[in-house]
């Protein structure tokens, strides 16, 4: 008779297996559940310490000098790059004005300007937004410094303030609106590529580069930009008043640059100056601040990594290591 064998403790030699890989298989899931947290936490703290270099070079790098100024000084806003909703400078501007309204030393606001321009819309915002806040505040001056350049939206926003100073050699103006497409319809054809489109609506596809623009639709896109360039014209001429010789000068809304000295000849800038002249002889208030609202390393942060870090954990959590 045929019998199973069994070990010197009296069990069954297929159930002592089962219970060594158990606790084999239990071992091995409680590594890899350390190694894992272990993992995780490693890169959390990874993260933490980036977060906190930025923070700290973005202490050391910043403009903003606030904090050791106390007596009477210049507020500074910059106004710089394209205008776009990347950046928004509407809200920068807000946020930069309000900050320094706020601030009962500042004796005077400039918004050093440096920008090629870029929304209308948002040129548009920051306008209305500097001559409501104006209101609000009407003992503090605005003025507008151009540096190398203020066109196109920026000089739209210029419009707004009190004052518009800039170099002999800035370059400003540009008051203008363009809108630009290529045409591929030509191409497509040459290389016997066909175009499949399907719209409700006969100028839902309007614009599209690879199909022909019909004269309608040149009457349209012409229409809006001329309906965009008047709402410009009619806030620049609000903005700077009697001081705009645009009867004398008909180019001066053709979207033509000027420089600073041909600017003051057509009443584009009120004089020739720049934030250490303005803030000293005509503010009267030397020290300058830095209201510029901080976009280096904590918008960032904000608007390129916080997606990336998110993603990141999301992997560190679900992923098996």
């Amino acid at each position: 008779m045929k019998t199973d064998k069994v070990d010197y403790t009296g069990n069954h030699p297929e159930n002592n297996n089962n219970w060594e890989r158990s606790m084999l298989e239990k071992l091995l899931l409680e590594v890899y559940r350390e190694q894992r947290r272990n993992r995780i936490w490693r890169w959390v703290w990874r993260l933490l310490w980036i977060v906190v270099f930025l923070m700290f070079i973005n202490a050391l790098t910043s403009t903003k000098s606030e904090m050791t100024v106390k007596g009477s000084h210049s507020a500074v806003i910059d106004l710089t790059g394209v205008i776009d909703n990347e950046t928004n400078q509407a809200d920068l501007l807000r946020e930069g004005l309000k900050e320094a309204y706020k601030d009962k030393n500042v004796k005077g606001i400039i918004i050093r300007a440096n920008s090629p321009g870029g929304s209308p819309a948002i040129s548009s915002i920051a306008y209305q937004e500097i001559r409501y806040l104006k209101t609000k505040n009407p003992k503090i001056p605005v003025y507008v410094v151009v540096e190398d350049m203020c066109a196109s939206g920026c000089y739209y926003i210029a419009s707004a303030a009190d004052k518009i100073y800039a170099d002999q050699s800035s370059l400003v103006g540009s008051i203008g609106v363009v809108g630009s497409s290529f045409d591929f319809t030509g191409l497509i054809d040459k290389l016997g590529i066909k175009r499949r489109v399907k719209i409700a609506g006969n100028n839902k596809g309007m614009g599209d580069p690879f199909v022909p623009e019909t004269p309608e639709q040149q009457q349209i896109w012409q229409q809006m930009l001329t309906s965009i360039h008047n709402q410009f014209i009619n806030a620049v001429k609000q903005g700077r008043g009697a001081r705009l010789k645009y009867s004398q000068n008909p180019d001066v809304f053709s979207g033509r640059v000027y420089t600073g000295e041909e600017a003051k000849t057509v009443g584009l800038i009120d004089d020739f100056g720049n934030i250490y002249t303005i803030s000293r002889d005509i503010i009267g208030a030397p020290q300058i601040v830095n209201y510029t609202p901080d976009t280096k390393w904590s918008k960032l942060i904000g608007r390129k990594f916080s997606s990336e870090i998110q993603q990141n954990l999301e992997n560190m959590t679900n992923k098996p290591w």
